[in-house]
């Protein structure tokens, strides 16, 4: 139960800091670049904590 909790915050940070910056790059940000940026920036938080547990493993 601890681990999910642990990944599932380490995912909504990725997220934060992923969409976060999507907005600050992108400028005056209107509903669907809001919606493309947040999912594109959860895929890559699933990538990026995929791929830190694959590296912690070694």
């Amino acid at each position: 139960m601890a681990r999910r909790l642990t990944t599932g915050a380490e995912l909504i940070r990725w997220w934060a800091g992923l969409t976060g910056l999507w907005i600050v790059l992108i400028g005056p940000v209107d509903t669907l670049e809001w919606a493309v940026g947040a999912g594109a920036a959860l895929l890559a938080a699933a990538a990026a904590c995929g791929a830190r547990r694959v590296v912690g493993r070694r």
